[in-house]
């Protein structure tokens, strides 16, 4: 497993962007504030709610519902993780915050709270990093009151534009091999980044209870020039600090010599270049 991130907090704030240049990582950062935005809209957040953001991270979520609130209600920053905990907890402290707020450390698929004590279950990214999503989706119908919503975002890997599409078969060596391996590691049901869909959320929601769920599909389009080293990037940087990199996961079916020939091929074609890539993702609002 790669040592290049240690934990969530180290992956949330460096790993996230390796690869991407300056311009890149603004850019990201304002779609991540919208995707919070469309989140929060669809929360639509009361004073006195009682909000569980699952998953927290280094609250992106959380600290925008605790700001819509006044700290006023509770915003409960949840996570499996406690160097999350601890870094928002930081953050807090720093802010001057004391109220409105309270921290629990626990997995989404075992939440520490009882039967319908929550009034808004909020999430951001973190079904993709689950292999059995419905005992998690599931968890979060329990917890919440009658009424009550859960909104969520997950990217839907398995639909985004994939390293062969971006090359050409002259130019790199087992094209169709490892076209093919990448094709199987799209497909793979156990692998948590992508072994879903908005059809299988869909399901997934259902199954749990929730009445005629809304999953709404958001693609798009993006294009910037290929730098030089930002390939090696791609294939090295895991996605997250718990799941094996590109490289790692082409090494199932290559000896390394022929991974790092590669991604070399695929390095020197693209740079330079410009390309075009389609990101597909998911907004869910459920009711329960």
């Amino acid at each position: 497993m790669s040592e290049i991130c240690k934990n969530w907090t180290e992956w949330l704030k460096k790993n996230r962007f390796a690869g991407q240049t300056p311009e890149m990582v603004e850019q990201t950062t304002r779609w991540l504030e919208a995707v919070r935005d469309v989140i929060l809209v669809y929360a639509g957040i009361k004073p006195d709610d009682v909000i569980l953001d699952i998953g927290t991270g280094t609250g992106l979520l959380a600290f925008k519902a605790l700001e819509i609130q006044d700290c006023k209600g509770k915003v409960i920053f949840s996570d499996k993780f406690q160097d999350c905990l601890d870094d928002c907890k930081r953050i807090l402290d720093e802010s001057g915050i004391t109220s409105g707020y309270e921290m629990l450390q626990c997995p989404c698929e075992h939440i520490s709270m009882p039967d319908s004590s929550v009034n808004k279950a909020l999430m951001r990214s973190v079904l993709v990093h689950i292999v059995n999503k419905q005992p998690a989706i599931s968890e979060v119908y329990r917890i919440l009151k009658p009424g009550g919503k859960f909104c969520a975002f997950e990217p839907v890997i398995k639909a985004n534009t994939r390293y062969w599409e971006l090359t050409n078969p002259m130019y790199i060596e087992k094209y169709e091999d490892f076209k093919k391996a990448e094709n199987d590691i799209m497909e793979n049901p156990m692998d948590s980044l992508c072994n879903f869909d908005e059809n299988t959320l869909r399901m997934n929601l259902e199954i749990a209870g929730f009445s005629i769920p809304e999953v709404k599909v958001q693609a798009v389009q993006s294009k910037y020039t290929v730098q030089a080293g930002m390939v090696k990037e791609w294939f090295t940087n895991p996605p997250s600090p718990d799941q094996p990199s590109a490289k790692e996961r082409f090494m199932k079916y290559f000896d390394e010599q022929t991974v790092d020939k590669y991604i070399e091929d695929v390095q020197n074609y693209l740079t330079g270049r410009e390309i075009q890539l389609k990101t597909n993702a998911v907004f869910i609002n459920a009711t329960k």
